[in-house]
């Protein structure tokens, strides 16, 4: 290597590695562009269900969105934060495994989005019903947890709510509103 500052191996790496990344870009803008190009043709034909092609009417399958999950959970039980995290990991596997059927591409956006969750707080069950159901007026994947009742609260308590995956502008409309937990 001696002297030089930057020898011909060391350059020919960096090159390639530029031209790797900006080829890998490409690609990645060229597929985002084929696919909302395709599911707009699914849902010209009609090949699509009604939530398939809500879904598709907004693509999701893009990176301009922001996707979220969030957990609703009832604080007037005041569960212990070991049962809170508990309450919302069986929030959130259960929206998960009702979005794979139900909302397949709305899922994998989330999950290219990182796969965030947000927990909010709610001060009674009234109010976690009336989240519920604008949840479900506006379309959105729900998952109402109730508990066993075997260690801190009465069995049948309905402690978290999951909505989403979803965009996070459409869960806003209906969550936004909720102070953090």
């Amino acid at each position: 290597m001696g002297d030089k500052l930057l020898d011909t191996a060391q350059i020919i790496n960096g090159m390639a590695v530029m031209i790797s990344f900006f080829v890998g870009y490409r690609y990645a803008i060229k597929r985002g562009e084929s696919k909302a190009s395709d599911e707009g043709a699914e849902a010209a034909t009609g090949s699509t269900t009604t939530k398939e092609a809500a879904v598709t009417d907004k693509n999701y399958g893009g990176f301009n969105e922001n996707f979220k999950m969030v957990l609703v959970v009832r604080n007037d039980l005041k569960m212990g934060k070991g049962k809170i995290a508990a309450q919302c990991g069986h929030g959130a596997v259960g929206a998960y495994q009702k979005a794979v059927t139900r909302i397949p591409r709305l899922l994998r956006a989330w999950e290219n989005c990182g796969c965030a969750k947000i927990a909010v707080r709610v001060e009674s069950e009234a109010e976690l019903v009336a989240i519920k159901n604008a949840a479900e007026r506006q379309q959105l994947n729900t998952c109402l947890i109730r508990d066993a009742g075997r260690t801190q609260i009465e069995p049948n308590s309905k402690t978290v709510l999951a909505v989403g995956p979803a965009a996070a502008v459409d869960i806003d409309r209906v969550t936004g509103h909720l102070k953090l937990l």
